[in-house]
């Protein structure tokens, strides 16, 4: 988590302001997205660290996630802590399902998107990667704990970009780890230790 504060440090030193997707980018605009595939527990541990530091991002959400359900009452703490924590709240949906609500924003992104759905619109929503959001240079993801174009702390600190969409992944972040397996490891071992808790809870016999 420390090179994530430095990367916002970095962001904040280069003169960047946080935005939302509810304009067009303008200059200095950062904006910061999070797509939650696999753990709230890291969505709400970054938005904890954001909050900290007075940095407002933009959580996208999944209704259809094997990993996570966030109709339950833990799916229902975060959301809510994320909000109460001063951060957006979008749709990232399983494609072709677009099944919106009230507990998002307009604003989604598909789940693992492929070229000839990426793109793809939704009547009254806005799908960030598409212009005005959305076009290479002006964009930055840390997908399975790899920058393509390398990490940006140093053009950040420079600022070097003119706006950025900036994707990061709470899950990368949150548990510790040298590669991608290795911090799928650490993921694991927590979620072993929070469904013991789980099933004591629930009256099960672990003796």
């Amino acid at each position: 988590m420390r090179h994530y504060r430095e990367l916002l440090a970095a962001a904040q030193a280069g003169g960047y302001t946080w935005a939302s997707f509810d304009h067009a980018p303008q200059p200095g605009d950062l904006f910061l997205r999070h797509d939650v595939d696999l753990s709230l527990d890291a969505a709400v541990e970054l938005g904890r660290v954001e909050h900290e530091l007075g940095v407002p991002a933009t959580y996208f959400l999944m209704t259809e996630s094997v990993f996570y359900n966030l109709d339950s009452t833990a799916g229902a703490e975060a959301l809510a802590e994320l909000r109460s924590l001063g951060h957006r709240i979008a749709f990232h949906p399983v494609y072709p399902h677009f099944d919106l609500d009230e507990r998002f924003d307009r604003v989604f992104a598909w789940h693992n998107p492929e070229p000839d759905f990426i793109s793809e619109s939704r009547d009254g929503a806005v799908n960030v990667m598409t212009e005005p959001y959305f076009d290479r240079g002006h964009y930055r993801s840390d997908s399975n704990a790899h920058w393509r174009e390398g990490c940006p702390h140093e053009e950040l600190v420079g600022g070097a970009f003119d706006w950025l969409h900036m994707n990061v992944h709470p899950v990368i972040w949150a548990y510790r780890g040298e590669s991608m397996r290795e911090t799928m490891e650490s993921m694991l071992d927590a979620k072993r230790a929070e469904w013991l808790e789980y099933l004591a809870n629930d009256r099960i016999d672990l003796s």
